[in-house]
């Protein structure tokens, strides 16, 4: 499984939510929030958080805590 968190330098631009609809969505603050803090792995998810502009997302695996992204 995999740890998925979103920081508040989160803008809300919205990147993640078109590039990994099913894991992110965005908050009443209009910024990024993960739908699940814990999913399986998936590339999309990788790909959003490197695609990121403000390196907001930060993927690890929840059970070494090795940093998969950014």
């Amino acid at each position: 499984m995999w740890q998925v968190t979103v920081n508040d330098t989160c803008v809300g631009s919205g990147m993640c939510i078109g590039i990994a609809p099913r894991y992110f969505r965005l908050n009443e603050d209009d910024r990024s929030s993960p739908v699940h803090a814990e999913v399986g792995p998936d590339d999309a998810v990788l790909d959003a958080a490197s695609t990121c502009p403000m390196e907001a997302i930060l993927v690890t695996d929840a059970g070494t805590g090795k940093v998969l992204a950014p």
